[in-house]
């Protein structure tokens, strides 16, 4: 991959190809089909990388995902990331972020945990939130997200407006603060977190990914984590115990739906590698 994405950088000048016109749906063939034989390249080389990001795709993906590019292309591209609590999600979020900085990326990205209800009255009656949750709040329940409100805010952002999503304080408060943030529509929205499972939002995206990682390594990550917020062991052991049982019931039963299985052991460097050369390849047209 690194002689790929040399080779490509070294040659995207005299590479370039002629940009068609994608108002017809001659133009958007086009692009179909030059998409479909890049990615298909991206497969092969991470084949054989012995780094692997790619566990598995669906066989119907990329016909699907471009179908839907040759025939509703004013709608932005909708991607889900989702796994379960500490398969790499939020590290894979925070280096796309990076790249948006770094590249000038046309991405969004919307964090589905800004969408939990406020559940700061409940908090004041059991006198703080590990407390709530022994006593069997189901916190990562469907029922606790403001699902009719993330479904209108991802289609608003996906028909190219901007929108002010909630913000869910992560203070232990419960607070959620309606229309704190804003969010601008581009051309990739990226919406993260395990409510992008939920059935009530899932129709919506054009390509679901799931972070798979085996349980030894997402645990000792999630103790850490625990740890550098300055949690007692004992009680992020309990909120392990919950988390792991809620993943069961709300986010493998999803893997099953999700277009692209990916290695959450993956290394990030390599991870970044992919990121720049997907950037090169959907540049790599220059104007007539």
């Amino acid at each position: 991959m690194n002689a790929l994405i040399r080779d490509l950088a070294e040659n995207k000048e005299t590479e370039k190809i002629q940009k068609p016109n994608f108002d017809t749906r001659i133009g958007r063939e086009f692009l179909a089909f030059y998409l479909k034989t890049k990615f298909k390249q991206i497969i092969n080389y991470d084949k054989k990388s012995g780094n692997n990001l790619f566990l598995s795709v669906k066989p119907d993906f990329l016909e699907n995902f471009t179908d839907r590019l040759i025939n509703q292309p004013k709608r932005k591209i909708l991607i889900s990331i989702t796994g379960e609590s500490a398969c790499g999600k939020s590290t894979v979020c925070s280096e796309i972020s990076r790249c948006i900085e770094k590249e000038n990326l046309p991405i969004t990205i919307l964090n589905t945990d800004n969408y939990f209800n406020d559940i700061s009255d409940l908090i004041k009656i059991h006198g703080n939130f590990d407390a709530l949750r022994d006593a069997g709040y189901d916190v990562d329940s469907p029922h606790n997200f403001q699902l009719d409100l993330l479904r209108d805010d991802i289609e608003k952002l996906a028909c190219g407006f901007d929108i002010m999503a909630p913000k869910y304080l992560v203070n232990g408060t419960g607070i959620s603060v309606p229309k704190a943030l804003a969010v601008k529509s581009r051309k990739i929205i990226i919406v993260e977190g395990m409510a992008a499972t939920y059935k009530e939002v899932l129709d919506l995206f054009d390509i679901k990914i799931y972070i798979d990682l085996d349980n030894k390594t997402r645990r000792k990550r999630f103790l850490e984590r625990a740890k550098s917020r300055n949690q007692d062991h004992q009680n992020a052991l309990k909120h392990w115990d919950y988390v792991c049982a809620a993943g069961k019931k709300y986010i493998i039963p999803a893997k099953d739906n999700c277009d692209i299985i990916a290695n959450g052991a993956c290394s990030l460097e390599y991870f970044t590698k992919l990121l720049e050369y997907i950037n090169l390849i959907t540049n790599n047209f220059c104007e007539v």
